[in-house]
């Protein structure tokens, strides 16, 4: 009685509309550190959010001479972060606002959601190294965050695998087409969140497998036909932690902002606190400039690259001209056909093949030339299909990026090059011709490579850390699908498929989720920070013909910078013993946000606990014990200096000693010291400037 009696009177400072209002949905973020101790423990202090709660809707029935929809709570957050989620007006959280512990309200948001070979391609082989069998019987939960899972389908089988963890504390929900039977001991768990009701054909062949593939898999949807709801998102996180979860896979994200105001990089910072692994797309923004997603130092952010394997395909025109491409369809080639493109395809809009552009009669039987945009790639096919014709020569306008996809029909995707001189070659001639041979899949292309769809660095929220982290397999990737969608998700296609090739730091997020998993069997005490480290500092920059590694995204594919692969390509086994890592620690994190000026209130919103910023210390963004620098020079001055400091943690044998190689860039000296770093035992830690 005496908590309702004094939560009433701090609602009462509020003045509430007198008008029926609409309610949005909030995250309200509390100070843990200012809930009484009566709601301490675990699960309780849903009452007291529903206590304060109630008052707001007793002050709203007091005071209002109109009706006023009362709050919804929705959820509670009490593991990765602290708070909840309701349904509320303007009014209601300027009421709540002046709750004792009340942090902030962050309105809700939708965020977006950004295989056979890639193993070997990683270095991964069965019975060796990573892959031996002591290695994979270890029991490691990766915590998956998507759209859902389709629990039958083969690549989910549990044969071979021991009992569930006894640490485990997930469960197995009922949900749309799943019950708790599907799940088994390689999908340990199940949950559905949606309280905020956001309304391949012989190609590919051999043996699918994760990273990790003996790992255990607990799913929590969170994502449906609109997006993800951050609400929802943020509950199956607290729940992801709360249940046990090593690594926590995100194949999503928005907007990059201050990570105070960032609820995905709050609860993440909680996971990492509480030993879990946060793996996040980068996003598929590309490639321009400042567009990565998940900057957050403890998120370790994934950009996509090709592997060596292709689905080629040959165009050749009636000049005699060929030029590479990519398609998964499967069947025979084509005769050489007449093309028909833009006014003779029928009309402007016709080159980019939309609904009702195309004239029937002009494209019968025909090759039809279709730029990318608009529509979706396979869209453009179907629009072809429906209106008679034979073919597609799917185009980008920027770029030599090929996508390999599931077409209804004879098609191949082309860089701009050959775009170019297709298009030269149609208004050359009155009866242009062209023909498409389909290759299947092929290996040894030059790789890696940066997908030009990857999003790309600096950040602009925290230039001083280099984003993307690393980069990892993310074009045309064989995924386990389920077979109640068509692989192209069109209408019209009633193929039935269990796998599909996807593309998206979507499909390269798992890889370094799985990577994580397989790290942390093998070093069970390792932090978050170290596996990254490990990661970051043993990845690679150089392709396979010893080049550097190409950007598909730049002119001419010249090569990629930091600021598309981060530190590299992953190198899983070397990432097993990378000799150093460069360990962070929470107080690390903390002195970070300090030196970004964060005031003590932000600061409790990303670390849910007060920390004083020290007075005697100054403090720079570019000192946190990152395992990449990121230098920013800023001004017209010729002479400027800058000193970070590191401090390196000895994992590899207990003597050893490493000297320092420098490759200085253009205008930049570079000076270390020590330059040589000797450590006498396991565990010891040095610094170095």
């Amino acid at each position: 009685m005496i908590l309702r009696m004094c939560l009433l009177l701090l609602a009462l400072t509020a003045t509430l509309s007198t008008a029926l209002i609409d309610k949005h949905t909030y995250v309200i973020h509390m100070d843990k550190t200012k809930i009484p101790a009566l709601y301490h423990s675990p699960g309780s202090s849903k009452q007291w959010y529903e206590a304060i709660i109630n008052s707001v809707t007793e002050f709203s029935s007091q005071e209002e001479e109109e009706e006023t929809a009362s709050p919804q709570l929705l959820y509670v957050y009490e593991t990765a972060i602290s708070g909840f989620a309701a349904k509320l007006s303007k009014e209601q959280v300027e009421a709540l606002s002046k709750i004792n512990g009340f942090l902030a309200a962050i309105p809700d948001e939708m965020l977006t959601l950004h295989t056979t070979h890639t193993p070997q391609f990683l270095g991964l082989q069965s019975g060796k190294g990573l892959w031996n069998a002591q290695n994979l019987a270890s029991d490691v939960i990766v915590g998956i965050l998507d759209t859902g899972i389709w629990p039958e389908h083969v690549s989910f089988k549990d044969t071979g695998l021991s009992a569930v963890p006894s640490r485990w504390k997930g469960a197995c929900e009922s949900g749309t087409k799943f019950s708790p039977s599907n799940c088994n001991k390689k999908i340990i768990g199940a949950r559905a969140f949606f309280k905020d009701q956001a309304n391949f054909f012989g190609l590919a062949n051999g043996a699918a497998a994760g990273m990790k593939y003996t790992a255990r898999i607990a799913v929590y949807k969170v994502c449906w036909s609109l997006g993800c709801a951050n609400t929802d998102l943020l509950a199956a996180m607290d729940q992801a932690v709360a249940d046990g979860v090593d690594v926590l896979s995100l194949s999503l994200g928005g907007r990059e902002k201050p990570f105070y105001s960032d609820d995905l990089a709050t609860a993440s910072f909680g996971a990492t606190q509480n030993g879990v692994f946060v793996s996040c797309s980068a996003g598929n923004s590309g490639p321009s400039s400042s567009t990565v997603a998940n900057t957050a130092p403890w998120i370790m952010t994934v950009a996509a690259s090709y592997t060596d394997r292709s689905f080629s395909t040959t165009v050749k025109l009636g000049n005699g001209q060929t030029f590479s491409g990519s398609s998964l369809y499967s069947g025979k080639a084509t005769k050489k056909l007449p093309i028909a493109y833009g006014r003779t395809a029928g009309g402007q809009s016709a080159r980019y093949c939309i609904s009702g552009s195309l004239n029937k009669k002009l494209v019968r039987g025909k090759l039809v030339v279709c730029e990318r945009g608009m529509n979706g790639r396979t869209a453009k096919g179907e629009q072809v299909k429906l209106a008679g014709g034979a073919g597609m020569l799917l185009i980008n306008t920027q770029g030599e990026e090929h996508f390999a996809d599931p077409h209804v029909l004879p098609a191949t995707s082309l860089g701009a090059s050959a775009g170019i001189a297709i298009k030269e070659y149609v208004n050359s001639t009155k009866r242009p011709t062209a023909s498409i041979t389909f290759k299947g899949t092929t290996y040894g292309n030059r790789a890696p490579a940066m997908a030009a769809f990857s999003s790309r660095g600096p950040s602009s929220v925290a230039p001083e850390v280099i984003k993307p982290d690393v980069t990892a397999p993310g074009l045309n990737i064989l995924a386990a699908w389920p077979p109640l969608s068509s692989p192209s998700l069109l209408k019209s296609d009633n193929r039935s498929v269990l796998f599909n090739i996807i593309s998206g730091t979507s499909m390269s997020c798992p890889h370094v989720s799985g990577l994580a998993a397989l790290l942390k069997s093998i070093h069970k005490d390792w932090s978050p920070a170290a596996i990254k480290s490990a990661l970051m500092t043993s990845a690679y920059v150089l392709d396979n013909s010893n080049a550097p590694i190409a950007d598909f995204g730049a002119k001419n594919s010249v090569s990629a910078t930091p600021f598309a692969f981060g530190s590299g390509h992953v190198n899983p086994e070397s990432a097993s013993d990378p000799g150093l890592i460069y360990n962070i620690t929470t107080e690390d994190y903390l002195n970070y946000l300090c030196s970004l000026n964060y005031t003590s209130s932000q600061l409790v919103l990303v670390s849910r606990r007060s920390f004083r910023c020290p007075n005697n210390t100054i403090l720079q963004p570019g000192d946190l014990n990152y395992p990449s620098f990121a230098v920013n020079f800023e001004g017209n001055a010729k002479n400027i200096t800058k000193t970070y400091n590191r401090r390196v943690t000895n994992v590899g044998t207990s003597q050893s000693t490493y000297a320092v190689q420098v490759q200085e860039p253009n205008g930049v000296s570079i000076i270390i010291q020590p330059k040589i770093l000797s450590f006498q035992k396991l565990g010891e830690e040095l610094i170095t400037m």
